[in-house]
């Protein structure tokens, strides 16, 4: 993408006139965006915003729209319609200055024939354009902080999958940018690599930074990110927390319950008690779903059930798994025949 000769648009805050009101520009901010290609809509009309400093996780199936949507976002395609921002920049007007402003980690990236660790981000850091001392300095931060000090001499192509994503994501890095784009950075992690990704990122949200990043390990991203956003099919279809997916809109909710003796009791109970089904058994209780979600109603039922003489030793709701709740919406918008955006 070439760039354009006039200057970029203004891209720090706006002071209101007369409200004495600061109103912050979003790290990202998407309206009505759309991408075709021949015979294929990517992404339909998609508008979003994130304000600085979130981790948003972006959620999809393979060819919902994700990977064209954060290759839009990083200057490396052109929407067909519709704008998209970075900081207040225009994406597609003043590239250049939007590559400032971000740091994007691809699901894979290029390696290089014998080249070591350190090799790879003193080229990078000489291509940013730094320097000297400031070079040597820059390079050593960003090791320290992705842990690949110790792997400074290591070949790059005989890297783990682990150890290549945190090298990924420390050329992301080198340049200090606003905003992250970070295309399925756990994909193939193991369970050790995942964790220490994860607290990268919440290290890295503490700083400031807007963190932007798809996965399909639902359950992880609903442990690290302030927001998800549901993509199907090219469309947005869910923009809200984590917990309040794994709520839902049902008016009832599923309890998880352990006594301390005679585990059977607990369906003989429910079966008597209005308001109260039982679901399942399990060795030490069971699972009841109570028809109500509001707390003191909730409390009502423990309550009835220690009187009724129930030991109760554990009584908790059992939120619905992220999985679960992405599935469910899909089999709305299959039902219903339009997209429910959240």
């Amino acid at each position: 993408m070439s760039e354009p000769s006039t200057e970029p648009e203004q891209n720090t805050a706006v002071v209101e006139e007369g409200s004495g009101e600061t109103e912050v520009v979003p790290a990202i901010e998407v309206t009505n965006l759309s991408r075709h290609f021949e015979g294929v809509h990517a992404v339909r009309g998609i508008s979003f915003s994130v304000s600085p400093g979130q981790v948003i996780g972006f959620v999809g199936a393979n060819g919902a729209g994700k990977t064209t949507t954060m290759r839009i976002l990083a200057t490396l395609d052109y929407p067909t319609e519709g704008t998209a921002k970075i900081c207040g920049v225009d994406v597609v007007k003043y590239p250049e200055q939007v590559r400032r402003h971000i740091g994007w980690m691809p699901d894979h990236y290029g390696t290089y024939s014998n080249m070591t660790v350190l090799e790879y981000l003193d080229f990078f850091a000489r291509a940013l354009g730094f320097r000297g001392e400031e070079r040597v300095d820059r390079v050593t931060e960003v090791m320290e902080f992705t842990d690949l000090t110790t792997l400074a001499d290591r070949l790059i192509d005989k890297l783990s999958k682990g150890m290549g994503q945190r090298l990924c994501l420390g050329r992301s890095l080198l340049h200090d940018p606003d905003v992250l784009i970070l295309d399925e950075p756990a994909a193939g992690l193991d369970p050790k690599a995942r964790v220490e990704l994860k607290h990268l990122i919440r290290i890295l949200s503490e700083e400031g930074k807007t963190v932007f990043i798809s996965s399909h390990i639902l359950s992880e991203l609903g442990e690290m990110c302030d927001s998800l956003l549901f993509i199907n099919q090219g469309q947005i279809i869910h923009h809200g927390t984590a917990d309040s997916l794994k709520r839902g809109s049902s008016e009832s909710c599923l309890v998880e319950v352990q006594l301390a003796s005679e585990p059977e009791k607990l369906q003989e109970w429910a079966e008597l008690s209005p308001g109260v089904k039982f679901v399942d058994a399990t060795k030490e209780g069971g699972r009841i779903e109570i028809d109500s979600a509001e707390k003191e109603e909730i409390a009502k039922v423990l309550r009835r059930m220690v009187t009724a003489g129930l030991e109760v030793s554990d009584f908790h709701i059992q939120e619905r798994k992220l999985e679960d709740a992405f599935i469910e919406i899909l089999g709305e918008i299959e039902a219903s025949g339009t997209p429910i955006v959240s």
